[in-house]
């Protein structure tokens, strides 16, 4: 199975329409949204006939827009399948236990506890990955292609393998 990861969109529509259009393509079945989103209506916009699921963990901006939507969220989550966390989402894919944040220190603090296989997150914009103890960290960059070029991560569970994509190139 194929695993999407991606952070820090900053509201960049066309670049976050880009990547879905290639997780499409490829049979990506679930998605990881490590934060800083910031509206609604890029999820809602830029994942649309997105046919898998959607993990998405809200940063403290992304809190502030999404506020209105703690009563539609049942709405929004049947609508566009979209599983949506504060601070830390975890959740468990193909026996992989996966956790994902948006701040580096979360990552690394969750990484401590030796309860995840592979832990998501974003902030820096710069796309790396560190093995620490048993958890693969992975940082995908960011789609906004601020600082950094756009980037995203794929990352295969039979092959164990994790791929960085720059946008651009594509």
């Amino acid at each position: 199975m194929k695993i999407g990861i991606i952070s820090d969109t900053h509201d960049n529509l066309p670049n976050l329409k880009k990547a879905v259009d290639f997780f499409k393509k490829e049979g990506v079945k679930a998605v990881f949204h490590c934060g800083d989103i910031f509206k609604p209506e890029t999820i809602k916009q830029g994942f649309v006939d997105y046919p898998g699921e959607i993990y998405l963990v809200l940063s403290k901006p992304d809190e502030f827009y999404f506020q209105k939507l703690e009563k539609e969220k049942g709405l929004f989550d049947k609508l566009y399948s979209v599983k949506i966390w504060k601070g830390i989402g975890k959740t468990q894919i193909e026996s992989l236990n996966i956790a994902f944040c948006h701040v580096p220190q979360k990552a690394l603090k969750l990484s401590l506890s030796q309860r995840y296989d592979l832990i998501f997150f974003g902030h820096t914009h710069k796309p790396w990955k560190i093995k620490m103890r048993k958890s693969l960290l992975v940082n995908p960059g960011n789609l906004a292609g601020i600082i950094f070029k756009a980037s995203f991560a794929l990352y295969n569970t039979e092959t164990k393998s994790l791929d960085l994509k720059i946008l651009e190139k594509l």
